[in-house]
């Protein structure tokens, strides 16, 4: 019998090759990005970026007691996350664009999309889809993040992380937390459960995708 986490990769696996086949994300893991465009990203980043913890909060505050472990594991996924979303203003401070200005940037519609399903799905469909969304967000990160960062840091010369620091530390950390959530999915056995985080992963990782087909 397959493992819950094989499940998961096998039954997203088209949504995931969708994401990979975006032009956008290809080019710049190729090139680079230009300033303006590396700056629409960061200002989409933030806003998915300062959601992430309140979604796996709601997430947590619904699940029951025969998943408590994997509310658990939200809880510490949490804490390891808090304060991200400031990594991503350093960014953007760093390429160019004020605090306040990026503060007070209005989302694209499919980070709209994306942050309104998850905290929909973690609210009212089932809190397991937090999982689906971290997987879809930690495969992204691991994979295209050091790549990625590289491009940029060379495209616009910038030195070191200075512009790059939460995609470059999120390379070799979201690789960690696969692991860690491979063991945590295991463990779910509950149906509507492993539909949820299906559910999930496949819709953040078309909306994650369109959020790059649409960079200016």
């Amino acid at each position: 019998m397959s493992s819950s986490f094989a499940s998961l990769v096998l039954r997203t696996d088209e949504a995931r090759r969708e994401f990979d086949s975006q032009p956008v994300l290809l080019d710049a893991v190729a090139r680079g990005m230009s300033q303006a465009r590396y700056q629409a990203f960061l200002l989409e980043l933030y806003h998915i970026v300062w959601h992430f913890n309140p979604i796996c909060a709601v997430a947590a505050s619904r699940m029951q007691d025969d998943l408590r472990d994997v509310r658990y594991f939200l809880y510490a996924h949490m804490h390891e996350e808090s304060g991200h979303e400031l990594w991503v203003l350093n960014d953007l401070e760093a390429v160019g664009v004020p605090r306040d200005r990026a503060q007070t940037h209005a989302a694209g519609p499919y980070t709209l999309a994306m942050n309104g399903y998850n905290y929909w799905s973690a609210g009212h469909r089932h809190p397991a889809s937090a999982l689906g969304m971290l997987y879809a967000l930690e495969v992204v990160a691991s994979v295209y993040g050091g790549p990625f960062s590289s491009a940029i840091r060379e495209s616009l010369f910038l030195d070191g992380d200075v512009g790059v620091s939460f995609i470059s530390s999120h390379t070799t950390m979201d690789a960690d937390h696969i692991a860690e959530l491979r063991e945590i999915v295991n463990q779910v056995r509950d149906e509507a459960a492993l539909e949820a985080m299906v559910e999930s992963a496949q819709l953040n990782f078309h909306h994650f995708g369109h959020v790059f087909a649409t960079l200016p």
